[in-house]
């Protein structure tokens, strides 16, 4: 998951909301498989909230209040999903495609 050296970001906060960063070169330890289950269950939770914004949105007796819930949930989702995304580095560039060097 990361290069030796490289810091891995970890799928939670410490208590001040700053990130929290494992350096080892163990994948197998025991806080590398922690991050691990824990990011396949901050994706599972984010898959199983799809599923239900889609129904909720869907939905034409959804009240504001539901719509508001709903959308706090997916922020936290998102959020989440983004944190294992640049942890595992596939984060995708949003820069402009450089122009090839010659």
């Amino acid at each position: 998951m990361t290069a030796p050296n490289e810091l891995r970001l970890l799928p939670w906060s410490g208590p001040d909301g700053k990130s929290c960063y494992l350096s080892t070169n163990d994948r197998g330890g025991y806080v590398s498989r922690l991050a691990d289950n824990i990011e396949a269950l901050q994706l599972g939770s984010a898959t199983d909230l799809l599923e239900q914004a889609s129904e909720t949105l869907n939905d034409q007796d959804a009240t504001l209040d539901e719509m508001r819930r709903l959308a706090k949930e997916l922020t936290g989702a998102l959020r989440d999903v983004l944190r294992v995304a640049t942890s595992r580095g596939h984060l995708l560039a949003v820069s402009e495609p450089r122009e090839p060097a010659y």
